[in-house]
Order: C-alpha cells, then sequence, then structure tokens
C-alpha cells in the first residue's frame, strides 16, 4: 500500500474519532478548570493516538484489539463516552462479556453513572443472565435523583421484559422496590411495577390485585386501568378498574378508545358503540372516532346509524382546520402537479358507505360512493361489492364476470378474487357454486387453512357432514391455533345432538382460544342446551347476546326461554331480532319447527 492511501486513512479515521467524541473532547483542550468539570484530562498526543490506534484496528477488523485499546482509555480519561464506545465495539463483535466488562469498568470510575448501570441491566439480560439483575438494578434506583425515581419505577417491568425467565426478573424488582413501597411519591408506581411485571411472570391474579390496589389508592391515575386493560383477556374482572376509572369525569379519550379496541377485539361491539357514542359527545370535531363507530355499526348491521356516523367522519376528514391529513402527494408524481389522493381512511370511510347503502337496499347511492374510490390498491374489493349489488339484483353472471376480469398482480390477488367470487356467491345462497370455487381455491393454494375453513362452512350448508368434518379437522391440523374451525365443528356437531362432549371440548378450547367471543359463547350455550344444562346455557347466550346482539345469538336464547316455559320473554326477543332480518335462515327455521307465529 502506498503512503498516500495510508494518509488518507489515518486522517478519514481522526476525524471520524473526533466526530464521535467531538463534544467532551474539545472541552477536554480548554485548560486544567475545565478538565476538572468534566472529570477528562488533556487530549494530549498520546490519547488521541491511542483513540486512532483503537478505530484503526476495528476498521481492520480487529474488534478485540480495538476493544482494549479503546477500554484502556476510557480508564484513564474516566470519560463516559469513550466506555460507551469500549461497549459498542463490544457488542459489534458480539462480545457479550467483553461488553459486560466495560460497564462494569465503567461503574467502577463511574459508580453514579446511569447509562453504565442500564447497559449493564441490557447486557445482563442479552446473556441470559437474570439472576444477576439484582445490585445493578438497587444501585440504578439510588442513583436516579428523587424527582425522577418515580418515572424509572413506572418503565422499569417494560425496560426489563426481554428475557427467558420472567419470573425471576420478577422477584428482582420486588426486591429492589421494597425501599420505595411506602413512600407516597413512589407507592402506587411501585404497585403498579410489580403488576405489570407479575403479568409478564404469567401471574394474572397476583397483577389484578395490585392492580386494584393502586387504584384504590389513587383513583384518579390511569395507570391502573391501562393496565387492567391489557388484562381483559385473561381475567375479565379486570374490566371493574377500566369502567370505574372510565366513570370519572374528564377522562383522557385516548384511554376510552383503547377500551373500544379492546372491546372490538372481544367483539363486544354493542359496549364499544356505547363508549365511541360517548367520544363523540364529548369530542364532535375528531374525524376517527366516527370512523370507528361508523364501522362497527355497519357490522352490527344498523345501516342508518353507521352513515350517519360516517358521513360526520366525511365531512370532518375533508376539512383541513379540523381533520387534516386528508390527502397525500402521490409518490410517482415527479413534476407535483397530479391532484392529491385521498389517504386511505377517508377511501375505506367511502367503501363502508356503498356497503351501508347496499344494506339499505339503495344500489344506486352504493354506486355513487364506489365511483369515488380510484385507488388501484382497492380495485378488487370495490368490484367484489360491485359484484355484490349486480348478484342481489339477479345478475350473477355479470357480477361473477366483473370479479373473474380484475387484473391481477401476483398469486394473492389470484386467490383474493377465488374469495370475492365465492363470497357473492354465498350472499345470494348459491351454496353449491360457491363450493365449487373454494375447491378450485384449495386445490390451487393448498394447506391454506383459512380456504379450508371458507369451503367447510359450504360443506355444511349443503350438508354434507363428512366432507365438511374433514376439511375443517385439516384446518385445525393446519393452523391448531385458529379459534374458529374448532367453533365451526363442534357448533355444527352440537346443532345435529351428534357426540355432544366432543363438541364441548372443541367448543372450549375454541373458547381457550378466543376468550369473551360472543359468537364462540354462544356456541357453548348452545351445547349445553343441547346437554339438557338448561340454566347455564340461559346464563351464557345472556352474555353473549349483551355481549354481541346478534340475530342468530338472539335467536338461541329465545329457544332457550321458550324451552323454560318463559314464553312471553321468547316471543318479546324474537320480534326484537326479527326487525332487524326478517329473512334470517336460522330465526325462520326456529319459529317454523316450534310452530310458531309472531
Amino acid at each position: 500500500m502506498s503512503d498516500l492511501p495510508r494518509w488518507r486513512f489515518a486522517l478519514v479515521a481522526s476525524l471520524a474519532t473526533m466526530a464521535f467524541f467531538g463534544a467532551p473532547l474539545a472541552q477536554a483542550q480548554t485548560g486544567p478548570a475545565d478538565n476538572a468539570k468534566t472529570g477528562l484530562s488533556a487530549l494530549d498526543a498520546p490519547l488521541f493516538y491511542q483513540i486512532l490506534i483503537g478505530e484503526i484496528e476495528l476498521r481492520q477488523g480487529e474488534p478485540g484489539a480495538a476493544f482494549e485499546v479503546i477500554l484502556d482509555a476510557a480508564r484513564r480519561t474516566r470519560d463516559d463516552g469513550l466506555f460507551k464506545r469500549a461497549v459498542d465495539i463490544a457488542l459489534q463483535g458480539r462480545a457479550g462479556e467483553q461488553a459486560l466488562v466495560a460497564t462494569r469498568a465503567w461503574r467502577s470510575t463511574r459508580p453514579e453513572s446511569q447509562d453504565a448501570l442500564r447497559l449493564q441491566l441490557q447486557i445482563l439480560l442479552a446473556l441470559n443472565r437474570p439472576a444477576e439483575i439484582a445490585e445493578p438494578l438497587r444501585a440504578l434506583l439510588s442513583f436516579t435523583p428523587a424527582a425522577e425515581r418515580s418515572a424509572l419505577i413506572a418503565v422499569l417491568p417494560r425496560f426489563l421484559q426481554r428475557s427467558s425467565d420472567p419470573r425471576t426478573v420478577t422477584l428482582a424488582i420486588e426486591e429492589a422496590l421494597k425501599p420505595y413501597a411506602s413512600a407516597p411519591a413512589t407507592r402506587n408506581a411501585v404497585l403498579l411495577a410489580r403488576a405489570r411485571a407479575w403479568m409478564n411472570a404469567a401471574d394474572a391474579d397476583r397483577a389484578l390485585t395490585l392492580a386494584l390496589e393502586a387504584q384504590t389508592q389513587e383513583p384518579a391515575n390511569p395507570g391502573p386501568a391501562l393496565l387492567a386493560l391489557e388484562l381483559m383477556v385473561q381475567r375479565p374482572a379486570a374490566e371493574q378498574i377500566v369502567t370505574e376509572y372510565l366513570a370519572r369525569p374528564g377522562v383522557e379519550p385516548a384511554l376510552r378508545l383503547s377500551y373500544v379496541r379492546t372491546l372490538t377485539a372481544a367483539q363486544r361491539f354493542t359496549d364499544a358503540v356505547r363508549q365511541l357514542e360517548q367520544v363523540t359527545r364529548e369530542r364532535p370535531n375528531e374525524p376517527l372516532p366516527f370512523l370507528t363507530l361508523g364501522a362497527i355499526q355497519l357490522e352490527l348491521k344498523h345501516p342508518k346509524e353507521s352513515e350517519t356516523a360516517l358521513l360526520r367522519y366525511v365531512e370532518l376528514a375533508q376539512s383541513p382546520p379540523q381533520g387534516g391529513g386528508t390527502v397525500v402527494n402521490d409518490p410517482d408524481d415527479e413534476d407535483g402537479d397530479a391532484p392529491p389522493r385521498p389517504d386511505a381512511s377517508l377511501v375505506q370511510a367511502w367503501l363502508m358507505l356503498a356497503q351501508a347503502a347496499e344494506q339499505r337496499g339503495d344500489f344506486k347511492a352504493a354506486e355513487t360512493w364506489l365511483r369515488k374510490v380510484e385507488d388501484p390498491q382497492r380495485a378488487l374489493e370495490v368490484q367484489t361489492r360491485r359484484a355484490t349489488i349486480l348478484a342481489r339484483q339477479g345478475k350473477l353472471a355479470q357480477a361473477r364476470e366483473l370479479i373473474r376480469v380484475t387484473p391481477e398482480r401476483g398469486p394473492q390477488d389470484a386467490r383474493a378474487k377465488l374469495v370475492a367470487e365465492a363470497s357473492v356467491l354465498r350472499e345470494v345462497k348459491r351454496w353449491g357454486e360457491a363450493f365449487e370455487v373454494l375447491s378450485s381455491a384449495t386445490q390451487r393454494f393448498a394447506d391454506d387453512a383459512d380456504l379450508l375453513y371458507e369451503q367447510a362452512m359450504m360443506a355444511e350448508k349443503l350438508d354434507r357432514l363428512e366432507e365438511m368434518e374433514r376439511l375443517l379437522r385439516r384446518a385445525i391440523e393446519i393452523k391448531p391455533d385458529n379459534p374458529h374451525s374448532h367453533n365451526a365443528l363442534g357448533y355444527s356437531l352440537a346443532d345435529r345432538g351428534l357426540r355432544l362432549p366432543e363438541a364441548r371440548a372443541l367448543i372450549v378450547r375454541a373458547l381457550e382460544l378466543s376468550p369473551g367471543d360472543p359468537f364462540i359463547t354462544d356456541s357453548l350455550g348452545w351445547v349445553e342446551f343441547r346437554m339438557g344444562n338448561r340454566e347455564e346455557a340461559l346464563r351464557l347466550l345472556r352474555q353473549a347476546y349483551a355481549a354481541r346482539p346478534d340475530i342468530e345469538i338472539g335467536t338461541h336464547l329465545g329457544e332457550v326461554l321458550w324451552a323454560m316455559g318463559r314464553h312471553d320473554e321468547a316471543r318479546k326477543l324474537w320480534r326484537e331480532v326479527k326487525i332487524r332480518d326478517q329473512a334470517n335462515e336460522v330465526l325462520r327455521e326456529t319459529l317454523a319447527r316450534l310452530r310458531i307465529d309472531l
């Protein structure tokens, strides 16, 4: 190598070094007084060249040598930046033990360094040595200023959660927090930190007990409610913490919206609607809650209520002073002269407005909304809605062709088109043709559990029970954690009075995979009814209907009430659900079988 490239390499390395340590090293040159303040010795020639040599060693692929050189410089200068650089070099070289040595040396030189303590804790967890975190954890808490300690305590469980042994970490947190458990400034933070740590350690009962205690101590603190939202799936009793906090005046809309997301995930749409209506009353100029409300009302088949919410969203979203951020520039528009595109949320609102109009039978209005959507990414979705409208008007061949001619950009588009065509056929109760489309889809996309599930549902409609069971068992084999396949098989058996203990076991497993799901709770109530457990069936079906007032759940609940001799209550419930969909097959079959005329 010639001298010139060596000179250039040394210069680049020295400049990179000075850029990395710029501010501290510049201060170190200002004189003895400044050195005393910063804890740095002067950046003399030997130190400069020592750092330079370390960086050159690293550039030449010798991280071990670079680490030793930089760590020695850090010890001599007591400089936090150099210690941090030594740790970084070790971590880049995947030398966890060296990184740990550097943090210990850093702490030995600067015991009060919170950065050193945090890095030491992270490295110990990365090395799977959670049993060693107790001492640095206690030190970190003790060196944190009192005014900042509560905030640190609050984030500790998240900071330390990446461990293969969360229980050991939790016990270390418990021990480290003992000195702060009774101090007024930190006691609530300690309770919440302990609760989250036990939740991370899979002890939901202890977490819930601590969260309740924290709320009792400070009812105005949102922390217990936020934690309870995460606990609700495992422990439904945690919801009481959330609802009690939300009953207070001046609650943050963000927390209420988090509750809505939890309710929606559990398909408790009626409860979610109540919360969203409160948010929209309190924040009438906030657009996104109206969008969510419209989507849920649509799912509940309340088209008029959905349209009201969605139209308000569109009004706000298209008004920049209130909605803002409703259009995006086209990345392919190099000249900047193309009109701005609507954002994804506004497009979604138009699609939902089309669906709401379709539910009302106003196909002309539905097409008006669909024409607004010009996004090629949503082309298949738009064509599917158009095809559904055509099919409902008796133009089935035209509807199917509309989907088939939609361009494909890849294999997933081909799959989506088959699913869309089957969906249109299912909408007009052409079960056999839908089954054939899905059969071709499962042949083309083998081992697709979702397609197998859809095909099984069409087999069930055709009363081809053996084929349905074969398809669902194959779907469960491929995707054992999918609750819907377990539930569908269990419900189908229960509805026909077949192998009831097995049906119940399948439904219980589905509910374990999706706790609180009202449709699975309905299935469990139905199998209990078939097994003769009427009181338990009534309890479960009331619970399911309260969470999701679906027509079929209401029909099942009505039949249980009728069987228990509560005929007036059953008739009232059936009338209520009939208003929403007089053509519902389950309702019509039930009323006909029981010879009931409403």
